[in-house]
C-alpha cells in the first residue's frame, strides 16, 4: 500500500488535505493524524470493518479498547449512554483537551471499539487539525496511537511512518504534538471515579473539579478485557533493552554494561516536567536507532507533576532483566 504523506499544519488553509482524510474515513478506511497528546490512527467509529483496520494496520490486541473522539460534549453524550454531572463538570473544565472519560457506551458503539466490554473511552480533542477532521466527517473517529502496538508512540509524522508506511493509506503531517503523552482516562462508572492512566491532566487537577478519586495501580498482562488503553504492563517500549536505576547508580550501570561487551547509553531526561513529557517519545526514539545495546536512564520522582512521565517510563523498561 502506498502511504500519502499531507502537510497540514494550519487546516483552515489546507482544506485540501482535510477533504482527502475524511473521505478516506468515510469510505471505511484508516487516517493517521495529529492531536495536541501523540498522533492518532483513526477510523469511523460506527463501522466496525474500518476500526477493524486499526487493529490490523497496528498489530493490536482485541481485548485493547480504542478512545472514541467527538467534536463537542453534546456529540460525546450522543454515544454515552448515562452522563453523570461529573462527565458534565469534567468536561466544561478541560474539553478540548487531554482527558478521555469511561462512560457506560451506547449501543451504537460496536463491540471492536470497546474491545467487548460495557464501558467507552471518550475526548474532544483540542487539535485544530483533529477538529477540523472531526467536522469535516461528522461522525466519532475511534483512534488509539498511530503506531505499532506496544512500540514507543508517534509524536511527530515521521514516527507514524517509521512504524505504518506501507499499512496506512494516508499521514496528516501537523507537526510536533505539543502535549507528549496519552490523555489522561478517569472512570466514571465507578462509585469513586477511578484514575485507569496518568497523562497530561494531573490527578490533583480532577480532584479540584470533582472531588476524590482514586488511582488504579492495577498492570493488565491476562486475557481480561481492558477497561483503558495504557493499562497493560508492557507498554510505549523501545526495541533496545531499557534499564531504569537511581541517579546516583547511572555510571556504575553504565561501566557494567560496558565491562560484559555492551555498547550502553544515557538518556538525560530535561529537569522540567513538561518539557519531559512533550520529548520524552521522541529522545526514546532516537536512543532506540542510535544502535546502542541498552538504554539506561533514571526514574523521576513518583509525585504529581512527573507521575504520569513515570508511568509511561517504568512500562517502557525492559522487566526482570538479567545483569
Amino acid at each position: 500500500m502506498l502511504t500519502k504523506w499531507f502537510e497540514c499544519v494550519d487546516p483552515e488553509n489546507q482544506q485540501d488535505a482535510i477533504t482527502e482524510a475524511a473521505n478516506l474515513l468515510k469510505e471505511g478506511q484508516v487516517v493517521a493524524f495529529p492531536t495536541e497528546t501523540v498522533y492518532g490512527l483513526g477510523a469511523n467509529a460506527l463501522n466496525p470493518e474500518a476500526v477493524a483496520r486499526i487493529y490490523e494496520a497496528k498489530g493490536r490486541p482485541s481485548r485493547n479498547p480504542i478512545i472514541v473522539h467527538v467534536a463537542s460534549a453534546s456529540a460525546a453524550q450522543e454515544i454515552a449512554a448515562n452522563w453523570p454531572p461529573a462527565a458534565l463538570s469534567l468536561a466544561e473544565a478541560f474539553w478540548p483537551g487531554p482527558l478521555t472519560l469511561v462512560l457506560p457506551r451506547h449501543s451504537c458503539i460496536p463491540d471492536i471499539v470497546t474491545g467487548g466490554g460495557n464501558t467507552v473511552g471518550i475526548r474532544v480533542p483540542a487539535h485544530p487539525v483533529a477538529r477540523a477532521l472531526l467536522t469535516a466527517l461528522d461522525c466519532p473517529i475511534a483512534a488509539p496511537s498511530a503506531n505499532r502496538s506496544n512500540h514507543i508512540s508517534p509524536t511527530r509524522a515521521e514516527h507514524v511512518a517509521a512504524d505504518l508506511a506501507g499499512r496506512i493509506p494516508l499521514i496528516l503531517d501537523g507537526g510536533p504534538c505539543k502535549g507528549g503523552l496519552e490523555s489522561t482516562v478517569i472512570s466514571l462508572v465507578t462509585p469513586i471515579p477511578l484514575l485507569l492512566r496518568l497523562g497530561l491532566i494531573e490527578p490533583e487537577q480532577i480532584e479540584q473539579v470533582i472531588g476524590p478519586i482514586l488511582i488504579s495501580s492495577t498492570n493488565i498482562s491476562s486475557s481480561a478485557t481492558l477497561p483503558s488503553p495504557g493499562m497493560m504492563s508492557r507498554h510505549y517500549a523501545p526495541e533496545t533493552t531499557l534499564l531504569l536505576t537511581e541517579d546516583d547508580q547511572i555510571e556504575t550501570l553504565l561501566a557494567l554494561l560496558r565491562q560484559r561487551g555492551g555498547n550502553p547509553t544515557h538518556l538525560e531526561l530535561p529537569d522540567d516536567h513538561e518539557t519531559c513529557a512533550a520529548h520524552l517519545y521522541e529522545i526514546l526514539r532516537e536512543a532506540d536507532a542510535s544502535g546502542a545495546t541498552h538504554i539506561v536512564t533514571s526514574l523521576p520522582p513518583a509525585e504529581g507533576r512527573w507521575m504520569a512521565v513515570r508511568d509511561r517510563l517504568l512500562r517502557a523498561a525492559t522487566p526482570g532483566q538479567d545483569l
